[in-house]
């Protein structure tokens, strides 16, 4: 449902020393996707240490909430759908039901049991014509956040019909970003930037004082930049569309899916969200491009800690009222 592009990380590489402070930078593959750590720390030695502290937090967060390790708890939610009710942890029930409000507030476009979405949209070349109303139906029938029975008392997450699965796909990598970053600050480390497959979580300032700029890549021009935006908020996070689509009678549509209707999103080919929260960024950008301009920007226009930039399939560009560029 969701795929993230076109954030680039502008550092002011000049100045890696400066003020007795060092920044390194490592590139690793975890929750299936690529995961850049930059730590600003002391020494090097430390903030090597820190990297790997981050590495094993997301491990573990990978092992408590990944749908395609079949020993997470969230695998044997899926596996007894239909069947019963299976506790989880603390942690992975509040992940739910944050998930779920979402699901909420957006009307289905967001929701975390598009994970048993039949995938019936090609985004590879290889379609030559729209799959039929009745496929599309048929595709998203055992998709539903309010088929998902949540017992806080009992800590237990249950899947009311055989088939159902939910996933929390880049929700996930947004929530390891936050805990990386909330836990780094309690450990003093004074700044650093989690990003993970464009889910970015940031705090502090880079060595020299300066702003960590953001760069956000023009859908229609992909080696070059549409603007570059010094981040204050903590987060930042962009759904895009202009890699993969499919046009079909002049209309583009996008590879991220309406779990509510199964048709893909159509209007917008990129959505930034910036704000306090990764998981919250990623979860308003995907849902803007499936609501389009006009809901999307009620919707957000509602959240005055987070700001958006959208970006038509024709080219225009609109903010929230928040954010002049």
């Amino acid at each position: 449902m969701h795929m993230k592009y076109g954030l680039v990380l502008c550092l002011s590489l000049l100045s890696l020393t400066v003020s007795g402070q060092v920044l390194r930078k490592r590139t690793v593959k975890l929750m299936g996707s690529r995961f850049d750590i930059t730590i600003v720390d002391r020494d090097s030695l430390t903030a090597e240490k820190r990297i790997d502290e981050v590495i094993a937090e997301v491990t573990r967060i990978e092992y408590l909430i990944s749908d395609w390790k079949a020993e997470t708890q969230v695998s044997e939610v899926n596996r007894q759908a239909g069947i019963r009710p299976v506790r989880v942890d603390a942690e992975v029930f509040a992940l739910a039901e944050r998930a779920i409000a979402l699901s909420e507030l957006t009307n289905g476009a967001f929701d975390i049991s598009f994970a048993a979405m039949d995938r019936i949209w090609k985004f590879d070349g290889s379609m030559t014509a729209m799959p039929t109303p009745a496929a599309i139906r048929k595709s998203v029938e055992k998709v539903g956040y309010r088929k998902i029975v949540l017992d806080k008392k009992a800590s237990t997450i249950f899947l009311t019909q055989k088939g159902m699965k939910i996933g929390f796909g880049a929700l996930g990598e947004g929530y390891a970003t936050d805990r990386c970053r909330d836990m780094m600050l309690a450990k003093g480390v004074q700044a650093g930037i989690v990003n993970g497959s464009g889910d970015m979580s940031t705090w502090g300032k880079q060595p020299d004082g300066s702003d960590w700029q953001i760069g956000i890549t023009n859908p229609f021009r992909q080696d070059t930049l549409f603007a570059v935006i010094p981040l204050k908020e903590g987060s930042v996070v962009t759904s895009g569309s202009y890699e993969k689509y499919v046009v079909f009678n002049g209309r583009r549509y996008a590879h991220i899916i309406n779990p509510a209707t199964g048709y893909p999103a159509t209007g917008l080919c990129s959505v930034t969200v910036l704000g306090p929260s990764a998981e919250r960024a990623n979860g308003f950008s995907t849902s803007l491009m499936v609501l389009g301009r006009e809901a999307g920007l009620r919707l957000i226009n509602r959240y005055p800690a987070y700001r958006c930039i959208m970006i038509t399939d024709d080219g225009r560009v609109f903010t929230s009222r928040n954010l002049k560029l």
